[in-house]
């Protein structure tokens, strides 16, 4: 049985191996047409991508915070049109800040837009774009029905509640089907994957497990943190136990069985993928937010292995969240202790490193 699992992880590797071998040229030439936001200067400024044996390179800083004022970037999607939209925390019940939070849109120039807020005690958590363009984000209002939830940004710049969760919920984490029909929440209190219809109505429960419920004894009681809908299935960071989970989608949409992707990553939150269709993760542990582990971003192969490949030493101050965007790799930083640097990182991908790193 151990021979087969090892042969079966070879194979798996191996054609990830070919697989982005493949498709690296793509990768870059997206990259090369694509617009990325302003960095700060430094001495490797303008420089081609390094080849070394680093998997991420050109680490800089993109765009700073005022953690002071409630810039805390939580959650991060990269656009098509060369900009990101972020969740700042603001205040929230355990952040405990006295600022509202803000959905805020940077541009490839490094303009600023503030794309909806929320009251103080509240907090903006996950973020999602769907197919068509439509932008959703989580607020999370603990004890308050009336707003507990999800909206959606209509075109008017106003807001609209499509999905209204329990007092009690903590919506974070979402994910939208390929098709733009179906909204799928994480729910990191009740650990509960939730759904809903994109135009609004009833939420339903449409997983519940204890893969995903938070440990009540850790500081940050949160268990299902960041999703993502990739390949057909659900991907789920459970904060908490530490896992990478996926949770395939059967033809009438149900859930599938749950496969643990991969353990031991305290505090991991939010992911992105490498390509659409690539299984290789990028992954934040956020582990300076409840002193329980390390900050980093590790690289995750299909067969389950992963290694760091950011760290404290890179700058990194409670990373939260990981997009990619050709070869940039973008990171939020929390900046939860002091001196308080909140801010977005970006870094390029080493593409040799990492076909070399998936090949082992």
């Amino acid at each position: 049985m151990e021979q087969q699992r090892q042969h079966t992880a070879r194979r798996s590797a191996s054609s990830e191996w070919r697989f982005l071998k493949r498709n690296v040229g793509i990768a870059l030439a997206v990259t090369a047409t694509a617009a990325v936001l302003v960095s700060a200067p430094s001495a490797s400024a303008g420089t081609g991508p390094s080849y070394s044996g680093s998997v991420v390179t050109d680490v800089r800083t993109a765009a700073s915070f005022d953690y002071a004022a409630g810039e805390i970037p939580e959650n991060i999607t990269a656009n098509p049109d060369g900009s990101v939209t972020l969740s700042m925390l603001g205040s929230c019940a355990v952040c405990e800040r006295t600022h509202g939070p803000e959905l805020m849109r940077i541009d490839a120039s490094g303009q600023r837009t503030v794309l909806a807020t929320g009251q103080v005690g509240e907090a903006i958590s996950g973020n999602a774009r769907g197919s068509d363009g439509t932008v959703y984000y989580a607020l999370w209002a603990p004890g308050n029905a009336a707003r507990n939830g999800v909206y959606k940004l209509l075109a008017d710049g106003s807001s609209q509640r499509v999905a209204a969760l329990p007092a009690d919920s903590g919506p974070n984490g979402l994910a939208v089907d390929p098709a733009g029909r179906t909204l799928y929440i994480a729910d990191s209190l009740k650990g509960i994957i939730w759904s809903v219809p994109v135009s609004g109505g009833s939420v339903t429960p449409w997983l519940t497990d204890d893969a995903l419920a938070p440990v009540p004894t850790e500081a940050l009681p949160i268990g299902a943190n960041g999703l993502r809908f990739h390949n057909g299935a659900l991907w789920i960071s459970n904060f908490n136990k530490g896992t990478l989970l996926r949770v395939p989608i059967t033809p009438a949409g149900t859930a599938g069985p749950i496969r643990v992707v991969a353990g031991g990553l305290p505090n991991i939150d939010d992911l992105s993928f490498l390509t659409p269709w690539s299984d290789v993760v990028f992954a934040a542990q956020n582990g300076s937010s409840s002193q329980n582990g390390p900050d980093r971003v590790v690289v995750i192969y299909p067969n389950g292995t992963y290694k760091p490949v950011l760290t404290s030493a890179d700058g990194l101050a409670s990373p939260s969240a990981t997009a990619v965007r050709g070869d940039r790799l973008y990171i939020t930083d929390g900046g939860v202790p002091e001196p308080h640097d909140a801010k977005l990182q970006t870094a390029r991908i080493n593409f040799p490193a990492l076909l070399a790193g998936t090949a082992h």
